[in-house]
């Protein structure tokens, strides 16, 4: 079979140690810390619920070195969240469907640091309106993402420290035994809903502190035992 037009580049993030990541999907995980629900004016303890992100929305940053992102269009009120990612590996192959929370651990490829950047003013009115987010979340370089890590070399992620400063400042501090869903559950719930597959990212919540960034700062993402992500917007 004749391609009828160029086929897109697969974004691909880069792996500790060597080699790439492509990504397929990735899903976002909704008010997944207690006190970031609370600031946003919910219930700490809710079903988790789940959004998108386009594929090509990665920004793929390398150890050491600082990203680069374009203060997105349409917006004057750009906030930062930083996350743990969870990269699917290919265990999820033909497997990805109603993962039982004990089999979760299979599935993953490796962790990672991200940063889910959101148009806050337009999800504010999306929200309002009683519409998608997908304009406040799926933009282009929405999904700043560090190396991803090997399970077999950080072992499975429970708990440690997840910060975010800007400019040096702190802006967000927490830890991730404090995810409302862990990433267990989140797996099994996930696969409830879509076939997980290889190349799949799972952004699994932001903790408390979330709040706006502009043009000329640096945010520096760190979580315990995934050394930092740094990213600087222009």
């Amino acid at each position: 079979m004749t391609d009828v037009i160029t086929v897109p580049v697969v974004p691909r993030v880069p792996v500790r140690g060597g080699g790439e990541f492509p990504v397929h999907r990735i899903y976002c995980v909704g008010r997944n810390y207690a006190e970031h629900a609370a600031e946003m004016g919910h219930d700490a303890r809710e079903s988790p619920f789940f959004f998108m992100k386009p594929a090509d929305a990665v920004l793929p940053v390398r150890t050491g070195q600082t990203g680069a992102m374009d203060y997105p269009t349409l917006t004057s009120d750009l906030h930062h969240e930083v996350e743990l990612v969870v990269a699917i590996g290919d265990a999820a192959a033909g497997n990805g469907r109603d993962v039982a929370e004990e089999d979760a651990p299979r599935l993953i490829f490796g962790y990672a640091i991200g940063l889910d950047m959101t148009r806050r003013d337009l999800q504010a009115a999306a929200k309002k309106a009683g519409r998608p987010w997908s304009i406040a979340k799926g933009f282009d370089q929405s999904a700043p993402i560090g190396e991803i890590h090997r399970i077999e070399e950080t072992g499975e992620l429970g708990a440690g420290a997840i910060t975010l400063d800007v400019d040096g400042t702190p802006r967000q501090r927490g830890d991730l035994s404090d995810l409302i869903w862990n990433v267990r559950e989140t797996i099994s719930w996930l696969s409830r809903a879509w076939t997980l597959k290889p190349g799949d990212l799972i952004f699994t919540g932001t903790p408390a502190g979330v709040a706006a960034v502009g043009r000329g700062q640096t945010l520096t993402g760190r979580i315990a035992g995934l050394g930092e992500l740094v990213v600087a917007l222009r």
